[in-house]
């Protein structure tokens, strides 16, 4: 059954008034920022991925404000691992695009975009992400509650949930940091065992067989759901066992865009990076564009709402309350025009 926001009671209830937005949670946060940021952007640069600081800084959150520091406001530790995890988030939006202008910069023989540049444009990026995520707030978070799953931030509660409790919840989440992270050394420092396993099938051209052996899979998994775990297993199997072994199969000797080899001699794992993993990320993008269709009556409804609040209009049925403010659409739009401005004289004196 689906939630709404007037079912909704949070942790703390709307009318009590405890620490949240405090000097010491924003510095706290801005040093895990930093920190997970730099960690994050060399990682994906690296290998192409980024990691989760979502869970971690919360993790670090509940260490340092109420074992270290002695605190037991939750709020402020909510507020810590949401400014320590905006860190991962703006080295992502960076390395997955900027790297792009230094490759046409080398192409076209021009000029590398210099430190300012690049912090320049992950500052304007970040604060219109923030800036259209306001009005979009009680579209996708207060209405949808229960029915997006957000596995990120249902973790994240989680574990803040455990130390405000204390305990054997608070214990059972070191514990599991504990292990996954002894595995995790065990595994990839020490190489005593392989954490991923993989049996290609001989009689079987184009197939294999294999699993991550992970604690952060299984976690996922446990968070989830049986639902979309099931989704995300069906997919692999029909890629490694259906897709893989057909195009090995019809490909033959074939060199098929954008391989460039003989589908004939390519492993499954060539296969995979050469083919699957294109239509992974269109399952991807088409799953974005059908919830975005899905969602977007309901995004210009909010729209509406916001805009009519400029008129003396009520924005909706959400009492203001703590859990209830939100910026004014006002200075929302003041912002984005104010940004946009910045942003014509920035490309105009040829930062």
């Amino acid at each position: 059954m689906k939630n709404t926001a007037d079912e909704f009671k949070p942790f703390i209830s709307s009318e009590k008034i405890v620490p949240e937005f405090t000097v010491t949670s924003v510095l706290i946060g801005i040093l895990l920022a930093v920190v997970f940021g730099a960690a994050n952007a060399y990682l994906g640069l690296r290998v192409g991925m980024t990691v989760s600081a979502s869970i971690p800084a919360a993790v670090i959150s509940m260490g340092i404000i109420r074992i270290a520091l002695r605190r037991d406001s939750i709020l402020e530790n909510n507020m810590v691992q949401t400014i320590g995890s905006a860190g991962e988030s703006v080295a992502a939006g960076a390395i997955f695009t900027l790297p792009a202008l230094f490759l046409w910069a080398k192409e076209w023989g021009t000029a590398a975009p210099s430190l300012l540049t690049i912090f320049l444009i992950a500052l304007v990026g970040g604060l219109l992400g923030v800036l259209f995520m306001v009005p979009l707030r009680k579209a996708l978070i207060v209405e949808e509650h229960g029915t997006l799953p957000y596995p990120e931030g249902t973790a994240c509660a989680e574990v803040l949930l455990a130390g405000e409790e204390g305990g054997a919840k608070a214990s059972t989440v070191f514990a599991g940091l504990g292990i996954a992270a002894v595995y995790k050394f065990v595994a990839d420092g020490l190489g005593i065992f392989p954490s991923s396993v993989q049996y290609d099938l001989k009689s079987y051209r184009g197939a294999a067989i294999g699993v991550d052996i992970l604690p952060a899979l299984v976690g996922v998994g446990y968070i989830c759901g049986p639902k979309i775990s099931s989704y995300m297993l069906g997919g692999g199997v029909v890629s490694w066992l259906v897709l893989m072994p057909l195009i090995s199969l019809f490909g033959a000797d074939n060199v098929v865009f954008p391989g460039t080899d003989p589908i004939s001699g390519l492993s499954p794992d060539q296969l995979w990076s050469t083919y699957i993993k294109y239509i992974g990320a269109g399952a991807v993008a088409a799953g974005g564009i059908i919830s975005l269709v899905k969602t977007f009556p309901l995004i210009v409804k909010t729209f509406v709402n916001a805009m009519g609040s400029l008129r003396g209009k009520n924005g909706g049925n959400i009492q203001e309350l703590r859990t209830g403010r939100d910026l004014p659409i006002s200075f929302i739009l003041v912002a984005v025009l104010v940004i946009a401005l910045a942003i014509w004289q920035i490309g105009r004196a040829h930062v």
